[in-house]
């Protein structure tokens, strides 16, 4: 790995550390994070400190009231935790499917949150210090509040135009807390939330108790049941985050490793499965981008098709990640563009963190789904819940269809990498179907084109954009590749917006030596200690 070489230039470059590194699409997170590493903590106290302070800095992504998946590696092995929450057990799911439409937003949409729950167990197993002083920072961010930074904002600014055309009495609490003067704050505003300062407060003391078992489930439930929902205290009571067993695929040399569903890392283990199986050796090139394309858009067809909740697909990883199935799919690919799978669900937004000390490296991922979530935030709390339920779908017979106490498929994926180099730890990169992509170029950036992390993650990205059957193309890439794929047949279009293209973290560790990388594409920052 060189760590001299920036061929495609962003002004950063990689942090290089002895005692930790951290990395965050906000500063103020990864400040949160240094803080509680100086306090004493060790990786996942830093980690714990960041994901708090990510739902008061970047609540267009995520919040209290979404989901968490997290790979932790210590000097005994990987593990993984599922913190994701099941639709109530009152859903009228009946009810959507004579409609044949599945509500985006409202009480039809939130899933048990499982962001709490992933914090406490996070924290309980690997944290040095309590976590009420991990919540610290966020607890001060929201209760003096923070300026809003300029990606933030241009995010917060976009989800105006959905968020407050909501009309219902279970909306209004949810406008008057984010859009407090009927808009969204400008770049550089003062925003905050002292409920939010006062739940965490009750988290931090409680443990994560009170979410799911006491006063704040209390709340949960009373406002559902004012309002027209059905999450109730005995679907929080019964909430449980479970540890799960990584999966893993080897790719020249490095070996990548993902959470089995109901999230879609399954989708890039299943992509560069059928890369390796094709030899490919170089990358970027003509050929090497639609093989890479390829491979995905067929690892997603798949994935589509078996992505469920785990207790109700317990087949689906040995039939996705099958070797027989591996070589039918490289056997499907040919020189020109093949047929595109369709998601019958629309993804959402998240956000992604890693961090490293000498002993731990932590892959981190939360996320409300679509943005700022179901628009539905309880009275007095600051939680705004998640819409992950609108990630069911109808279909008779699939396993991810809509049920009432059912875990619905998830995009948001933590990674973790070895390189042959020697070099391991977490990465990851937020944005929906994004995701598994940027997972898989990300890898083949590394791996085929030997680049340090902080340079693969400047390096120009595709999308397979399934609403619009498009190859999006960002600035950056070379004119005869995008001419070289429209010749084999891909429908490309080049995408000025940046957003789109995810935006991921890097913490690595080499030895006695961290390595840190961040998104150029977003407002935060890698630091090294």
């Amino acid at each position: 790995m060189d760590l001299t070489r920036y061929p495609y230039a962003s002004g950063r470059r990689v942090v290089l550390g002895r005692r930790a590194v951290l990395a965050a699409s906000h500063p103020l997170a990864v400040a949160a994070g240094a803080e509680t590493l100086h306090a004493g903590g060790n990786a996942v106290d830093a980690a714990l400190a960041m994901a708090a302070a990510l739902t008061v800095v970047m609540p267009v992504a995520n919040g209290l009231g979404g989901d968490l998946f997290a790979l932790v590696e210590d000097a005994a092995g990987l593990w993984g935790l599922n913190a994701s929450g099941k639709s109530p057990q009152g859903l009228p799911a009946e009810r959507f499917l004579e409609r044949g439409e599945l509500p985006r937003h409202g009480w039809p949409a939130v899933t048990v949150p499982g962001v709490v729950s992933g914090w406490a167990a996070l924290s309980a197993r690997f944290g040095r210090l309590p976590l009420s002083r991990a919540l610290a920072p966020a607890i001060r961010y929201a209760q003096e509040g923070h300026p809003v930074s300029p990606e933030v904002a241009r995010a917060w600014r976009r989800a105006e135009r959905l968020y407050l055309k909501l009309e219902g009495p279970e909306f209004e609490p949810f406008k008057r807390v984010f859009f407090p003067e009927g808009r969204a704050p400008r770049p550089g505003e003062v925003w905050r939330s002292e409920a939010h300062a006062e739940t965490l407060r009750a988290i931090a003391e409680s443990q994560g108790e009170t979410f799911y078992r006491g006063a704040l489930a209390e709340k949960i439930a009373a406002f559902a049941g004012e309002t027209g929902g059905w999450l109730s205290k005995a679907d929080l009571a019964e909430h449980r985050p479970i540890w799960v067993e990584p999966l893993s695929a080897g790719f020249r040399g490095a070996r990548v490793f993902e959470l089995p569903p109901n999230g879609q890392g399954a989708v890039a283990l299943l992509a560069l499965r059928v890369l390796e199986r094709l030899g490919l050796d170089a990358y970027p090139g003509e050929r090497a981008l639609h093989l890479a394309l390829e491979a995905t858009k067929l690892a997603f067809r798949e994935a589509f098709r078996e992505i469920g909740d785990p207790e109700t697909a317990p087949q689906a990883v040995a039939r996705l990640l099958d070797p027989a199935r591996v070589q039918a799919l490289a056997g499907e690919i040919g020189e020109t563009a093949g047929p595109w799978p369709r998601p019958e669900f629309v993804p959402g937004g998240t956000v992604y963190l890693a961090a490293a000390d000498r002993e731990l490296a932590v892959s981190l991922i939360q996320s409300n789904y679509m943005g700022f979530g179901s628009g539905v935030l309880v009275p007095g709390t600051g939680i705004a819940l998640q819409n992950r339920g609108a990630g069911f779908v109808l279909a008779p017979g699939h396993p991810n269809r809509v049920a009432p106490g059912k875990r619905p498929y998830h995009t948001i994926i933590p990674g973790f990498l070895e390189l042959a180099t020697g070099e391991r730890g977490a990465f990851g990169l937020m944005g929906g179907f994004m995701q598994p992509q940027g997972h898989v170029q990300l890898v083949l950036r590394l791996v085929l084109e030997g680049l340090n992390p902080q340079a693969a993650l400047d390096a120009p990205r595709w999308q397979l954009d399934f609403s619009s059957r498009a190859v999006l193309l960002e600035p950056g890439f070379a004119r005869d590749l995008a001419l070289g794929l429209v010749e084999r047949g891909h429908r490309v279009r080049l995408e000025p917006e940046h957003a789109r293209f995810g935006r991921g973290q890097f913490a690595f560790r080499k030895g006695g030596v961290l390595l840190g990388a961040s998104e150029p594409r977003a407002d935060g920052l890698a630091l090294a200690l």
